[in-house]
Formats: C-alpha cells, sequence, structure tokens
C-alpha cells in the first residue's frame, strides 16, 4: 500500500510538471488567439465607422454611385509630407506653403465632387472630408498592426494595441461624429472661440482669407473682434487679418480665447487665463509670434477645456455655458490698458456653425440643447444595455 501510494505521488508530480511545461508553450498561444479574435473584431468595428464617415459624406454630395465613392475613398488617402528641418532657417515659411496648398486641393476635390453646389455647401462637404479622413486613416493604423500581430504571431503588438484601442475607438467615434457636424454645419466643442467672438459683435465684414472683423467698445476702448468667417466650417487667415489691423492702429494689447485640451477630472467649459497666443496648428501662430515679439505687444490668453474627444464633436452644454465666464476675463484683460487703447479680440477655432454675429449665440443655444436631449437618448441606451 506505501509503496502504491509513493507511485502515486511519483506519478502525479510527473503529471503535474508535464501540465506545466505544455502550458508554458500552449498558454502565449491560447492568449494570442484570443486577443487576435478581439482587435480584429476592432478592425472591423473601425472600418464599418470609416465606411459610415464616406457615406456621410457622399449623402452631402447628393451621389452614392461607385465612381463617386470611389473618388472619396481615393482621397481620403490624401497626405501631406512635413517640410524638412535639416535647415532650420525659413522652416515656418515651408509650412505654411505647404498648408496653403493643402488646403487648396481640398478645395479642388469639393469643387470637383460637388459641382454645382454652393460655397458654403462646398466648404461643408470639404471639412467633412478632413474628419472623414481621420476615421479612414484610424481604420487603416489598427487594420495595419492586427495584421502585423498575425503575420508574425507577435503577442507583445496584439498586446499592446489592444492596450491603445479604447482611446483609439473614442478618438474615431469622434471623428465620425465630427463628419456629421460639419456636413449639417453644426457647431463643435473647437467653435467655442468664434461664438464668444460672435457674442461680442454687432456687424461684420471679411478682413482677410475666411476672417471676419467686427467693432465694438468695451469699457472705453476700442476692441477689433476677429473670427474665422461663419456661419460655414472655416479657420481663416489670423495672421493676414492682425497685419492689415496693426498697420493702421496702434495695438496695446491681443486677447486670444480658443479650446484647449483638459486632463481627466476637470470640467467640460472650465475657463482659464494666461499669457501668450492661444492658438493650434503650425505655421500662422508662428508668423503671427514673430509679428507680434517685435512689437513687444503683450498678449493675453483664454482657454475653455474640452475633453481630447469633444473638440471635434457638436458643442456640448459645459462649453456654450462658459461664454459668459469668458466675456468676464475679456473685461479683466481690456482693463489693463489704459482708457482710448485699442485691443485685438481673437475667438481662435472652426467657425463651423457659428455666424458673424450676436444673433448666432442664441441659434447655438437652441442646436446645443437638441445636442444634449440626443446624447442623454444614447447614454440612456448603452445603461439599458447593461441592465
Amino acid at each position: 500500500m506505501v509503496m502504491f501510494a509513493q507511485s502515486s505521488d511519483i506519478l502525479g508530480t510527473v503529471v503535474w510538471f508535464l501540465l506545466f511545461f505544455v502550458m508554458i508553450f500552449l498558454y502565449p498561444r491560447l492568449m494570442l488567439s484570443q486577443l487576435l479574435y478581439k482587435i480584429e473584431q476592432s478592425a472591423v468595428k473601425m472600418e464599418k465607422i470609416s465606411e459610415d464617415s464616406t457615406r456621410i459624406v457622399l449623402k452631402k454630395v447628393g451621389r452614392n454611385d461607385r465612381e463617386a465613392r470611389h473618388k472619396v475613398e481615393a482621397f481620403t488617402d490624401f497626405f501631406v509630407v512635413e517640410p524638412s528641418s535639416l535647415d532650420p532657417y525659413g522652416i515656418v515659411r515651408k509650412i505654411d506653403q505647404t498648408i496653403r496648398s493643402m488646403e487648396s486641393r481640398f478645395s479642388e476635390f469639393a469643387d470637383e465632387i460637388a459641382a454645382g453646389r454652393s460655397y458654403a455647401e462646398k466648404q461643408q462637404i470639404n471639412y467633412g472630408l478632413r474628419a472623414a479622413m481621420g476615421c479612414r486613416q484610424l481604420a487603416k493604423i489598427v487594420r495595419h498592426n492586427v495584421e502585423l500581430a498575425k503575420k508574425f504571431k507577435n503577442l507583445q503588438i496584439a498586446m499592446i494595441l489592444q492596450m491603445q484601442l479604447p482611446i483609439i475607438e473614442k478618438i474615431a467615434e469622434s471623428e465620425l461624429k465630427g463628419t456629421e457636424a460639419f456636413v449639417n454645419n453644426w457647431p463643435i466643442g473647437d467653435s467655442v472661440g468664434p461664438l464668444v467672438a460672435a457674442s461680442l459683435m454687432e456687424k461684420s465684414r471679411e478682413i482677410a482669407e475666411d476672417v471676419a472683423m467686427g467693432e465694438t467698445r468695451i469699457e472705453g476702448r476700442k476692441c477689433f473682434i476677429l473670427k474665422a468667417k461663419g456661419g460655414g466650417p472655416h479657420l481663416g487667415r489670423m495672421d493676414e487679418a492682425i497685419t492689415k489691423i496693426m498697420k493702421r492702429n496702434k495695438i496695446s494689447r491681443i486677447v486670444t480665447i480658443d479650446a484647449a485640451m483638459k486632463m481627466e477630472g476637470e470640467k467640460t467649459g472650465a475657463v482659464a487665463e494666461g499669457t501668450g497666443f492661444a492658438m493650434g496648428g503650425w505655421g500662422q501662430r508662428e508668423m503671427i509670434e514673430n509679428n507680434l515679439l517685435a512689437k513687444g505687444v503683450p498678449i493675453d490668453s483664454i482657454v475653455v477645456k474640452v475633453g481630447f474627444a469633444e473638440a471635434i464633436i457638436p458643442m456640448r452644454k459645459g462649453l456654450y455655458d462658459s461664454v459668459p465666464r469668458v466675456q468676464e476675463y475679456i473685461k479683466k484683460s481690456v482693463l489693463r490698458t489704459k482708457k482710448g487703447a485699442k485691443l485685438i479680440i481673437i475667438g481662435v477655432g472652426n467657425s463651423s456653425g457659428i455666424e458673424d454675429s450676436k444673433a448666432a449665440v442664441e441659434h447655438v443655444k437652441k442646436l446645443v440643447e437638441q445636442f444634449e436631449e440626443r446624447i442623454k437618448k444614447e447614454e440612456g441606451k448603452k445603461k439599458g444595455g447593461w441592465i
């Protein structure tokens, strides 16, 4: 009996060691298979988002034939090569020229695909294409990494991709909503700067390429209000507008209002102030700063906090509600100058859905209320799904 018990223990130990060594080789393969299945599902989801964004653009164009679809899909592979910075002298001019060339190509394609449509509708299609391009590039990046993990049976690539997928999917979903916002000319999160500028405008005129200017008096100071021309999507050449105003007027201070990335835990629509020219992107800000620094003009910056996905989706109520607080900060900046001084106040950002006068504020309010109702319904459906 003792010998039988000992042999059973030895057999059990041998079986355990065999299972242990088998699992050392088998478990990574099981884990890889499970990960590949999950990321494959995510890749399919991303491709579906890309197809939906293309469909939204084609619906706005008014065509859904194979030729139009092929043209849009081909154009969403458009790329821009960053200018060489090996010799940094003149890099800002090179970047500006590259961006102008890119803008021209987008406009040309909008003219081609939507011939016969109005300029405003072509602009909506133009910016809708940009958001659709973002969806397509994200889908291609995810698919690329999925195929790499499959091809080389690489567990590390699959794990890294799986860890990043929640953020990537969130960005892709926001790009899809952004496509819808642009083609419908809805205000987005990045439109909060132009909205504040519009709230200070009685009337306006175009002073530079896609830039509207209004004039008003705040606390006894003359203020030139600038924003990208509305109500369609525009960004405008703020550098040209500032140069024109400063040639004819002695400017004491410049105030910029823009949306800025919030940290997790911060409230959407929180307002903060600082110094420096608040403006994203390349080229324009550098040229503006070079001009202003040479003249010693102080620059105040007011930012409204938005989440990384909220900048391109339809404007949330928290952002709309921040407008009165931003106006208070603007008054504080104005009071830093002497009475009779002249200032430039710039609402930086995309003008989608924002007209060039105070009337825009009430119109945006109605749209934001509709967006909030729609978002609450979507969130309600998601919560119901968990139950």
